[in-house]
């Protein structure tokens, strides 16, 4: 039952094809960007890793300044109400707020659209920028922590 001398084998060479088809064309499809091509992985890394610790130190640095004003602002409006300094309309304010409320309800469904095309456009520069965007994501975390 041993099979003939006459059967072919076809031997694949893994490394050739590895080099060929790079992890990223199977998981995010054949359009890998510009960046993937002319960068290493590591490089890409870096790039993606100090834009985002940057972006990331920035936004908390922001943050927490508006976090203090506006905390800061609400705190003396409170204390100015309690001494008699001003008198707030509650009642108006949460009339006011509900008719915001409905006005931004209003606005999303009309916006929804562009929301969308800008969600796809967004999700497609990261498929194809996926090292640079994951070394974004890890910088900008750091960022934040730092």
């Amino acid at each position: 039952d041993h099979e003939s001398d006459d059967d072919s084998y076809e031997v694949l060479d893994l490394t050739q094809y590895a080099r060929r088809h790079h992890w990223w064309n199977r998981v995010f499809g054949r359009n890998s960007g510009p960046i993937v091509e002319k960068y290493s992985v590591a490089t890409q890394i870096v790039m993606g890793g100090v834009t985002g610790w940057c972006a990331g130190f920035l936004f908390q640095k922001v943050g927490k300044l508006a976090a203090t004003a506006v905390g800061g602002g609400f705190l003396l409006l409170q204390i100015a109400s309690h001494s008699g300094y001003v008198q707030v309309d509650w009642k108006r304010v949460e009339k006011d707020v509900n008719k915001a409320k409905k006005q931004l309800k209003k606005r999303a469904n009309k916006a929804a659209p562009e929301i969308n095309t800008l969600i796809e456009e967004s999700t497609e520069f990261i498929k194809q920028n996926i090292v640079v965007s994951s070394g974004f994501v890890g910088g900008f975390l750091l960022g934040l922590a730092s």
